[in-house]
């Protein structure tokens, strides 16, 4: 195992990039043509360009980044976009002991520091099958850092930030960093899964499955709620109260769930 940032004298800047990147999935059960309407109407006016904004300035706070330059776009007719370049100076509100711990990060209530690295985006994309009532919508986050500080510091926010059902993650370092006596080092902190980074309350909540290379700096966790409560998917919960039709929704969307979690159709 590597050693930690706050035993190695490095030789100039850190080098080293670390990106976590998200795929976050939401489903909901709207039976007619106007309700799968109204339900993409619902998510491309709460998940616009303007609220994306404001996640990604609170996630630049947590990871202690400045902003340099943000982009932004709702597309039409659904969807929205925004990058924001960051950049890397001197670590003021926080020793770089203190930054590197590999410690949960917070969640949206708890947002309290401030830094600065690389680039953080997130794409969204609203979706309806024609034939099928479900409907489904997925955000795609990038968080990308170079120096001490590791986007997994955002990990926690980000999954509370959104409504997630399903949630993708990969975290990968890059490049490579150097001592004061010119010795290369390939990962400046030390990690066996993302999950060493998330709440316990977190991983309470979610079923877990990992894919990881340590040899390639390549970790990779798979999450699905554990528990299933039909009336939160449900866009209209007063009409689907006959017993037989409820567990017949109830079976399409853990499918849906299913194929999401598992990358494939079932």
């Amino acid at each position: 195992m590597p050693q930690s940032i706050e035993k190695l004298k490095l030789h100039g800047f850190n080098n080293l990039t670390k990106t976590l990147s998200f795929n976050i999935y939401d489903i909901c059960y709207a039976e007619s043509e106007t309700e799968r309407a109204a339900y993409i109407e619902y998510i491309d006016e709460v998940y616009n360009a303007d609220r994306l904004t404001e996640i990604l300035q609170q996630v630049a706070d947590i990871i202690d980044a400045d902003i340099l330059n943000i982009a932004r776009q709702n597309y039409d007719p659904q969807g929205a976009s925004v990058t924001m370049l960051v950049c890397e100076e001197p670590i003021n509100s926080m020793s770089e002991k203190e930054a590197a711990k590999a410690e949960p990060g917070p969640i949206p209530e708890d947002v309290v520091a401030h830094l600065n690295k690389s680039h953080l985006t997130v794409h969204t994309y609203p979706e309806q099958n024609p034939e099928s009532p479900i409907c489904s919508f997925r955000v795609d986050i990038d968080v990308s850092t170079c120096g001490v500080i590791s986007p997994l510091k955002a990990l926690n926010f980000l999954i509370n930030s959104f409504e997630s059902d399903v949630v993708i993650l990969d975290y990968r370092v890059r490049g490579f960093t150097r001592d004061i006596n010119a010795r290369k080092h390939f990962k400046d902190h030390s990690i066996d899964s993302i999950q060493d980074f998330m709440t316990e309350d977190t991983k309470a909540i979610y079923q877990m499955r990992d894919v990881n290379i340590d040899q390639e700096k390549l970790f990779h966790t798979k999450m699905m709620l554990r528990q299933f409560d039909l009336d939160n998917y449900l866009f209209s919960k007063d009409k689907h109260t006959d017993q037989a039709e409820r567990v017949q929704i109830s079976r399409d969307l853990r499918d849906e769930l299913l194929e999401l979690y598992h990358g494939f159709n079932l």
